[in-house]
């Protein structure tokens, strides 16, 4: 049986390298959650080695961004004078970690490092999870329970009130004032899921001040809309190149609702959690999308290409990442193709997809633990070779100068490549990374051709392996939009 096994995997192995293609631009994500209490209490030494690990290897694995959260219930895994440290880093809500560190600036840097963004990951409403029950006395549902309502044994920031619109966008303003984040990055945590028999306790908000709605369901999702609109332009206000992204729940509408609803039978975005995310997106509030698609391909209620498909055709006018749940991917196997889990299916469909820019992986832990082999065929196969963010071009897209004084030198401890940073008067021409390509001894010298790159790094210096084969190697700059500055070649 292993023989068979070991024969059908190299069969499918094969098949994947002959379809894989690199991609020179592609967003390669993956989410580090704190809410199933990874961190809670380990203590910061434990913390960052097992975060050291996983990005070490997430890194070989082509991953290029990370999306870490760090507000799960109005609360922070980072320094903060608005709200209490969190319980799911310190045990209690309101307890700074000891010895002392921040999470959300060791997490930057290390990310940087590697040539990786860093994504701010916040729950903008959520005020409590169902599994807390003590908040610190800085906790924003303690000084202000009027601005919060209770649903399912959560508390909820009234979607309904300006001031917490006005909160949240504060919060984040704060953490990009305070930390070199790439991107600030919300999830599908609007107004609650629906529980059978409990209905949203705002009616009276709704009575009170209906703004000319005469449905209570436009009147929910324009709150989170002008929410929406409100973070993006403080975004914008603060830090214009910080991406604003959303994770929306994977099924927009039904098309029992709606005539350009998905083929599909579950929960919805628009009807249940009030959230208009193609407004959103066509009216440029947000940077990138990433539909949260955990199902497989087949599933009943939710099928997964009916779905991807579904996205690539409404929901193009930003990039489209696509959500990926690892453990589902693998544990089920591609209806046309039994010896295989859903993989190389699930990698087709997104090389067939015009608007489908990249994947985040749900989780991040999930592509470590190589679960079904997973993070061996990012590594091996489909991400071997890095890849550059793709653009947007209606924040910023004029490329920064080229790199100055490339050299190869060797100080005793073996050749490495090494550069100064061109002169950047603003953000919109600062080199913030660089990428670096091989191009062997006969090979004509060309950037567009991704197989050559061998990495992008955030530091001015490579480590050159040691033999002896001459190559040309070209260094570029890339700015905080990955506008891509021209070359600077070096023979070594």
């Amino acid at each position: 049986m292993k023989r068979i096994f070991l024969i059908l995997l190299t069969v499918v192995l094969c098949q994947q390298i002959v379809m894989a293609q690199s991609k020179k631009r592609e967003f390669r994500g993956a989410w580090i959650q704190a809410v199933n209490g990874q961190w809670t209490g380990v203590g910061r030494d434990q913390m960052q080695r097992t975060l050291t690990y996983q990005l070490d290897e997430l890194q070989k694995d082509g991953v290029n961004a990370i999306f870490f959260q760090v507000r799960p219930e109005c609360d922070a895994l980072y320094q903060s004078s608005i709200e209490p440290w969190s319980r799911f880093l310190t045990a209690q809500q309101g307890r700074a970690p000891q010895p002392y560190w921040d999470p959300l600036k060791w997490m930057v840097d290390e990310c940087h490092k590697r040539g990786m963004e860093l994504h701010a990951w916040i729950n903008p409403y959520r005020a409590k999870t169902k599994t807390t029950h003590e908040l610190a006395s800085n906790h924003i549902a303690i000084q202000h329970p009027e601005r919060v309502f209770t649903y399912d044994g959560q508390f909820i920031l009234n979607p309904a009130l300006a001031e917490n619109r006005a909160f949240i966008c504060h919060v984040c303003g704060d953490i990009l004032r305070r930390y070199d984040v790439d991107g600030l990055h919300y999830d599908d945590y609007f107004y609650p899921y629906p529980v059978a028999g409990q209905p949203i306790p705002d009616q009276q908000y709704f009575a009170a001040n209906p703004r000319g709605f005469k449905n209570i369901g436009d009147w929910r999702r324009d709150n989170v809309s002008l929410f929406v609109k409100e973070l993006c332009d403080t975004v914008r206000a603060v830090k214009p190149w910080v991406k604003v992204g959303v994770s929306p729940f994977g099924i927009y509408r039904n098309k029992r609702s709606s005539d350009i609803g998905s083929n599909t039978n579950g929960l919805q975005n628009y009807d249940d959690l009030y959230a208009d995310i193609l407004l959103w997106v066509n009216n440029g509030w947000v940077d990138y999308c990433v539909p949260q698609i955990y199902w497989e391909i087949g599933h009943k209620a939710a099928d997964y290409e009916t779905l991807i498909r579904w996205w690539n055709q409404y929901c193009g006018n930003r990039p489209l990442y696509i959500g990926e749940d690892i453990e589902r991917t693998v544990k089920n196997a591609d209806p046309k193709n039994p010896a295989s889990h859903q993989m190389p299916a699930k990698f087709r469909l997104h090389e067939q997809l015009p608007n489908v820019k990249g994947t985040v992986l749900w989780y991040a832990k999930a592509a470590v633990d190589n679960i079904g082999n997973y993070g061996t065929m990012l590594r091996t196969v489909y991400w071997k070779h890095p890849a550059l963010q793709p653009e947007m071009p209606w924040i910023d897209k004029k490329a920064p100068k080229k790199v100055k004084k490339l050299k190869a030198v060797d100080f005793g401890q073996g050749p490495m490549l090494i550069w100064t940073a061109p002169k950047g008067k603003t953000w919109k021409d600062e080199a913030v990374r660089y990428v670096v390509y091989r191009f062997r001894k006969g090979e004509r010298v060309n950037i567009d051709d991704a197989s050559k790159i061998v990495a992008v790094t955030g530091l001015t210096s490579y480590e050159l392996p040691a033999e002896k084969d001459k190559s040309t190697w070209v260094v570029t700059a890339l700015d905080r939009l990955s506008n891509e500055s021209k070359i600077k070649k070096v023979k070594h």
